[in-house]
């Protein structure tokens, strides 16, 4: 099954049609996309290579469950895909040593912010639940295992100070990871890993924006929803 395909325009013209009806016959279609024969006959068979399209009947298409899929993430206005936000985990992973709190800070060692300082985070991979993203990420990335625990949603728009120009939409799923063991990673490709106590934590630097309103998710009692725009330059982005 095909997915995140770029298509031409024609064929996002085709399937905006036959999103609107569970099938149609080639000579209808041809005509309800404005298209010549060889045009639309051309895009048609394209679309059916990517599985987008299935022929049901002698003469008549409809759109495969890929194909739905894909239609239906079209702005039907302007027939484009709609931008969406990226979704990722953010792990909050802590451990209790000697009468303390620690917190596993991450430098971030990869563009974009490139040099920064947070919680680990990584991107939902298609069919995964969050905990088992969560859990999936903390051994990648730092080489632990933890129990993990949903506690909350974080959602952000980041902005260039310059301009105003928004860059990112991310849609962040908290988890807090305790109890950890195994052999910390301490560096992989992309960042680093250390324990830091709460006094080390609010000194190091440069941190995320957002990073301080992340931590206040851990506390007890805090909202379990957070909604911020935070803003850059384009230096530090």
């Amino acid at each position: 099954m095909a997915h995140n395909v770029n298509i031409h325009d024609a064929q996002t013209l085709i399937l905006r049609e036959l999103l609107f009806q569970p099938d149609a016959r080639f000579v209808e279609l041809q005509k309800q996309t404005g298209l010549s024969s060889d045009h639309f006959s051309f895009h048609l068979n394209k679309l059916l290579e990517l599985a987008y399209v299935v022929k049901i009947s002698r003469g008549r298409y409809s759109l495969s469950p890929a194909g739905k899929e894909h239609a239906n993430k079209l702005d039907t206005d302007d027939n484009t895909i709609e931008r969406q936000p990226k979704v990722a985990v953010l792990l909050g992973v802590t451990k209790y040593q000697d009468g303390e709190t620690l917190y596993l800070m991450q430098e971030r060692l990869k563009q974009p912010y490139y040099g920064f300082w947070g919680f680990p985070t990584g991107k939902i991979r298609w069919g995964e639940t969050i905990l088992e993203a969560a859990s999936r990420e903390l051994d990648e990335e730092t080489g632990l295992e933890a129990t993990c625990k949903y506690i909350g949603l974080y959602h952000e728009h980041v902005t260039l100070k310059e301009s105003g120009e928004m860059i990112e939409d991310k849609i962040f799923h908290f988890v807090l990871c305790k109890n950890p063991i195994g052999d910390l990673l301490e560096s992989f490709e992309g960042g680093r890993n250390k324990w830091m106590t709460l006094d080390e934590v609010h000194e190091i630097s440069p941190k995320f924006e957002s990073f301080e309103h992340e931590l206040s998710l851990l506390e007890p009692g805090a909202p379990k929803f957070l909604e911020r725009t935070v803003s850059y330059s384009q230096a530090e982005f």
